[in-house]
């Protein structure tokens, strides 16, 4: 298996992956409502980081294109007492302020911050929704960890370092009560859509992604 970081092997490619970072550009995102801007997302070192010394004004960046049925995996750190998330099923409109009011999100959060102590909050789950399906630690600061997310027909899984963390089936009646019971009761289009982009979070920063890879199932 091909190590290099955002490269295919010739297995990857006769499977259908592609590349969301190139390593050396933003092709593939832009800025949520706001298109190809100055933002705190900058590539270093064949990194996508989110510089968290950075005063430009924030935004999270969204895939140019939309998915529904795919799988996505990446690579990510956070730096001490890190924030941010990945969110999927993302609709870009202008009447919608945020990405966080329509897509729900794969939460990522290093150890040592104090939302650690909320179960609901850790990396891995369905943001505010479910606990870890599956108790998973992160990996240490300065070392990788590795996503999955799973969707078809709007039944997705969510995946940290080899393990389930999150199962749910965005179109089933359960999700709907649950949203109507929820903090996000108030934004008229989250977690109705079962295509979207994705959406990578720019909230405390200090957040880095690499080999982002997706395939369409």
């Amino acid at each position: 298996m091909d190590t290099t970081p955002n490269t295919l092997s010739d297995d990857e490619k006769q499977a259908g992956w592609e590349l969301l970072f190139d390593g050396k550009s933003l092709s593939n995102w832009h800025v949520y409502n706001r298109g190809n801007t100055s933002s705190a997302w900058v590539v270093r070192g064949g990194v996508l980081y989110c510089d968290s010394n950075s005063d430009l004004k924030k935004g999270d960046l969204v895939t140019d294109k939309e998915f529904e049925n795919y799988e996505l995996t990446f690579d990510w750190q956070l730096e001490r007492a890190g924030n941010s998330g990945v969110f999927v099923n993302v609709q870009e409109r202008p009447d919608i302020d945020a990405t966080y009011h329509s897509g729900p999100e794969y939460q990522l959060l290093e150890d040592s911050h104090a939302d650690f102590e909320k179960p609901l909050k850790r990396s891995g789950c369905l943001y505010t929704f479910f606990p870890q399906k599956n108790f998973v630690n992160t990996k240490k600061v300065g070392q990788w960890n590795h996503s999955r997310i799973i969707q078809k027909n709007g039944k997705t899984e969510f995946y940290l370092n080899g393990n389930m963390t999150a199962q749910v089936d965005f179109n089933s009646t359960t999700w709907k009560n649950l949203v109507t019971r929820s903090a996000f009761k108030d934004y008229p289009e989250f977690g109705k859509h079962s295509k979207g982009r994705i959406a990578l979070q720019d909230w405390s920063r200090g957040v880095s992604f690499r080999n982002i890879k997706i395939r369409q199932l």
